[in-house]
């Protein structure tokens, strides 16, 4: 059974489908915002590890050497890594936070968030 990945033509994020049946027409719909233009991509091939294995990557001092504790952004990349290897699968509001984290690379350091609403 593939694994098909297709990227969003409106948000331009990839998903990827589980297709049971490639002879059947399958019409995807991304995950993040909904929309029916997508186009399929050509993906890596995907091998499953061992548990052992991946802890003994996760080991690895090179994959930590950039991590900076105090830094919101360097360890949202990190629980981006780490979920994936780990075998959980974060809540949304996890997944947003990480999100807004990484993006938060423009703002000053000390300036307040910008708020979204005001009331």
């Amino acid at each position: 059974m593939p694994i098909y990945e297709y990227r969003c033509r409106d948000c331009r994020r990839i998903s990827d489908f589980l297709v049971l049946n490639p002879q059947n027409h399958f019409t995807p719909n991304c995950r993040r915002c909904g929309s029916p233009n997508m186009e399929r991509v050509v993906s890596r091939v995907n091998v499953r590890l061992s548990e052992e294995t991946r802890l003994e990557r996760l080991a690895d001092p090179a994959l930590w050497g950039g991590v900076d504790e105090n830094d919101p952004k360097s360890m949202a990349k990190v629980l981006k890594k780490l979920g994936p290897e780990l075998g959980e699968d974060f809540p949304g509001e996890v997944d947003q936070l990480i999100e807004e984290a990484m993006e938060s690379e423009g703002q000053e350091e000390g300036e307040p968030p910008i708020a979204d609403d005001l009331d």
